[in-house]
């Protein structure tokens, strides 16, 4: 196994900021095979996917890309205090992603590009497929936000209470350098009022690769409407709702999502 991690640099917001990230190629995957860019959850970071992105490329003999967002993880911590806009996963999608996989020589026109988010990072997955759509072979979106719901917000308000952010803060510093800012910034825009009409339903039809969406019963960031809705837009779209499973499908049920994640790529 060809595992490596570092940094890049990256010009963004008006600063030099490091990105961390992670390549992996298990043994015998040639150069060209399909690469599936691994895309994190809104508080997540390279080390927090644990052992699953390695298991996904072992078992689909793919390689792989792991990536932390600025902020998080091991990348540039955010200032105290950090704000962000409502379009803050738009730019994300938009200008932090094609940077990050320019400096890193991956070209979705050369080679085969899959993507795969969970939670805000398949926000930004498909946001990033509508943009780019020659430059993506296929998408699979864990628990996906294509816009505000209820029980989301429900979810992250219960998170404030101090007998609960205290102890979540402590977990989430084995992870990010500086998790308090980043706790903040994306609890803050998800709780703003400006937010709550925030939607990508506009941008979905635009994709034109073939997409895989995974939403777990028991989730309580997301309803099945959410992945259904996509369905909607693009008919083609492969629907897997996971029981027994919140809204981490890769963590709750890491087999049956391989088996749909090797389906969808032998088909295409």
């Amino acid at each position: 196994m060809n595992l490596n991690g570092t940094h890049i640099a990256l010009d963004w917001d008006g600063q030099r900021i490091a990105l961390e990230y992670q390549w992996l190629r298990p043994e015998g995957v040639a150069a060209g095979s399909p690469l599936v860019v691994f895309l994190h959850e809104g508080l997540g970071s390279v080390a927090m996917w644990k052992d699953f992105p390695l298991r996904l490329c072992e078992a689909l003999h793919c390689r792989g890309l792991v990536l932390s967002r600025p902020g998080y993880g091991q990348s540039t911590p955010l200032a105290e205090g950090t704000r962000w806009e409502p379009d803050f996963l738009e730019r994300q999608a938009t200008e932090v992603l094609p940077a990050a996989l320019e400096a890193l020589g991956v070209d979705g026109q050369v080679q085969p590009l899959w993507l795969l988010g969970h939670s805000d990072g398949a926000s930004i997955a498909l946001i990033y497929a509508a943009a780019y759509r020659d430059k993506v072979a296929g998408l699979v979106v864990l628990a996906p936000h294509c816009y505000v719901e209820d029980c989301t917000v429900d979810s992250i308000a219960a998170l404030q209470a101090p007998a609960v952010r205290g102890p979540l803060v402590q977990r989430l510093a084995r992870y990010h350098g500086a998790p308090e800012p980043v706790f903040q910034a994306w609890s803050r825009i998800w709780l703003d009022g400006a937010f709550r009409g925030w939607s990508i339903a506009d941008r979905i039809p635009r994709i034109g690769c073939p997409v895989l969406a995974v939403q777990g019963l028991d989730d309580e960031y997301g309803t099945l409407e959410q992945i259904r809705s996509i369905a909607r837009a693009l008919p083609g779209t492969r629907l897997l709702e996971l029981i027994s499973c919140g809204h981490s499908p890769h963590r709750d049920q890491p087999q049956a999502l391989i088996a749909a994640v090797n389906r969808l790529m032998n088909n295409h």
